[in-house]
């Protein structure tokens, strides 16, 4: 069954209301029909709905029925990514999407060597990260859509993570310390530190472990950037029971 992500500005009592983009996708790509049923999400809760009528730019839907989705991690990732040049960014946001990772930083490092030039491209980056990560929670059947948030600098990361308990960081000079002992006595709410192609700097390492954050190794092979944060959030996730597990 086809999922649709709606503002709550659009859903009534009895009817959901499609605008935007999904309007010429529901109408010109699959070609769906009055009577069809279809699925609407909203703050993590299911609708399921009957096309009512189509017009040129909106389709009234009637809900049939309403349920709480249970298609959402129960472990929330917040993924802290070091800026990665041409579409690894794309991929990173897309495959971490569908596996369930809830939230994204895009960050800069020292050695980061995507540059930030000016800040309206920048956005316009990040709008379309977010189209990305919706159209991916509509693949994976997430039950939420994922956020990008604004690109941030390495110290204004260390603020937000100075308010946080459960810090990984995957890091290819660390050799034995590995994520399931990271994850010892640790909550549900996990930040995932991953850096830029060239790697942190020790200094950047340091600062992370004096804000509370545990170094850890992903095995003897050193991987790149737009693979580690997508392998570190497997093994987190699988750890808690939440990936791999029936």
């Amino acid at each position: 069954m086809h999922r649709f992500f709606v503002d709550k500005s659009q859903i009534s009592e009895y009817k959901i209301i499609i605008i935007g983009k999904d309007v010429k996708h529901i109408k010109d790509v699959l070609r769906l029909k009055k009577n069809e049923i279809i699925e609407i999400l909203n703050d993590g809760f299911v609708y399921v709905c009957r096309i009512e009528r189509i017009e040129k730019d909106r389709i009234e839907t009637a809900i049939v029925d309403r349920k709480a989705g249970v298609n959402e991690s129960k472990v929330d990732i917040t993924l802290f990514q070091g800026l990665a040049k041409g579409t690894k960014m794309d991929f990173i946001f897309q495959k971490n999407t569908e596996i369930g990772v809830k939230e994204f930083y895009p960050i800069i490092t020292h050695r980061s060597v995507v540059k930030i030039k000016e800040m309206d491209k920048e956005q316009k980056k990040i709008n379309r990260w977010n189209s990305i990560v919706e159209e991916a929670a509509k693949q994976s059947k997430r039950d939420s859509i994922p956020i990008v948030r604004d690109i941030i600098t390495f110290d204004k990361m260390i603020d937000i993570l100075r308010n946080e308990k459960d810090i990984i960081v995957p890091y290819e000079e660390e050799k034995s310390y590995s994520i399931k002992e990271g994850l010892i006595n640790s909550g549900k709410k996990i930040n995932i530190i991953i850096g830029p192609e060239g790697g942190f700097e020790q200094e950047e390492i340091q600062i992370l472990r004096d804000v509370g954050g545990k170094i850890v190794t992903l095995g003897n092979r050193i991987l790149r950037t737009e693979t580690a944060g997508l392998v570190a959030s497997t093994i987190i996730l699988y750890e808690f029971g939440d990936i791999g597990v029936v």
